[in-house]
């Protein structure tokens, strides 16, 4: 009998638009022999499934169960594709496991966690090959002020929502003119904010995933942006990044950085597939920027054309995520 899949789409951010390019990516790519999808949308206004003629029915949020045709749909699995909340901070996670159902992404706790950049810095700081910049939180209900950022840390830094992705809300402050814009654009987006001093360098990102109990590292991608940073813009539109993969890096490189992705994902407890943005500064430090628990799967997305580097297709590499979450 097919394995029922919840395809879990939409979320509550700036990101759901992300998201539900993700979902069109999986679905067309899950083996439909193997497996019957059912394409969940969840936004703060509703959670329903939507089917072939786009007709919605309502999810019984008790069960996550939905009535169709008269008949009560019970899923086996749920694959997220949900960027950012409520798909990547846990809270849909610890939700799945307190009715029972599996999913392909970490766990409440890891999803939480990685989803603060602060915290994620804690925790994974003394690794071996892994550098952090030096940063600092502000907080909405007790805002540090622009005199004592700037005499903590020095220019350029980068402004970015603690909780966000897709650099929405992010800016790079080079005079301290800018820094007060940078600070109202981030609290826009979120009530806690890091500020980070900038690191020049080359800048990767690299996937990795736990298959039958064994970490593999997927190729790295080097990301070329034409503007300042790598922002939401110069992500989502074409022509304004050249995305390398495999990335240019020496053989001793590639070695640190496999390292290091691994001892990542180990620590925290990672499951189903992440993706680690670094950079290699000139001295070659690696510094990591953040962990994505919930990375982009659309067509062009980093995490596709790093698996096709490999030589293996998204089916197979979507089914044994889905193999692997309902182990």
């Amino acid at each position: 009998m097919k394995k029922k899949i919840a395809l879990l789409a939409g979320g509550y951010t700036g990101e759901s638009v992300v998201s539900m390019k993700s979902a069109a990516m999986v679905a067309n790519s899950l083996d439909r022999n193997v497996y019957e999808v059912y394409q969940i949308v969840i936004n703060k206004e509703k959670w329903v499934y939507i089917n072939e003629h786009k007709v919605e029915f309502a999810i019984d949020k008790n069960d996550f169960t939905v009535i169709v045709n008269g008949q009560k749909l019970q899923f086996d699995v749920a694959f997220i594709c949900i960027h950012g909340s409520p798909g990547e901070d846990g809270k849909l996670q610890g939700y799945l496991d307190m009715i029972g159902l599996p999913y392909t992404t970490c766990d409440a706790i890891t999803s939480a966690i990685t989803m603060n950049k602060a915290y994620t810095k804690s925790v994974i700081a003394d690794l071996a090959n892994v550098s952090v910049a030096k940063s600092m939180q502000v907080f909405a209900n007790r805002r540090a002020s622009e005199e004592t950022i700037l005499s903590n840390l020095t220019l350029p830094l980068f402004v970015k929502p603690n909780f966000g992705g897709s650099s929405i809300g992010m800016s790079r402050v080079n005079t301290p003119t800018e820094l007060a814009p940078a600070l109202q654009k981030a609290f826009k987006e979120d009530d806690q904010l890091i500020i980070e001093e900038f690191i020049s360098g080359r800048e990767f990102t690299i996937g990795v995933v736990r298959i039958d109990g064994k970490i593999w590292v997927l190729p790295a991608t080097e990301v070329i942006s034409s503007k300042e940073f790598f922002d939401f813009e110069a992500k989502y539109t074409t022509g304004l990044s050249e995305e390398i993969t495999p990335g240019r890096m020496s053989e001793a490189e590639i070695a640190k950085v496999q390292e290091m992705a691994a001892a990542i994902y180990e620590r925290l407890n990672c499951a189903g597939v992440v993706r680690i943005d670094y950079i290699i500064n000139e001295t070659g430090l690696i510094y990591v920027l953040e962990i994505n628990t919930v990375p982009g799967q659309s067509e062009n997305s980093i995490i596709p054309q790093q698996v096709r580097a490999t030589g293996m297709d998204m089916t197979t590499f979507y089914g044994l995520l889905v193999t692997e979450a309902l182990k």
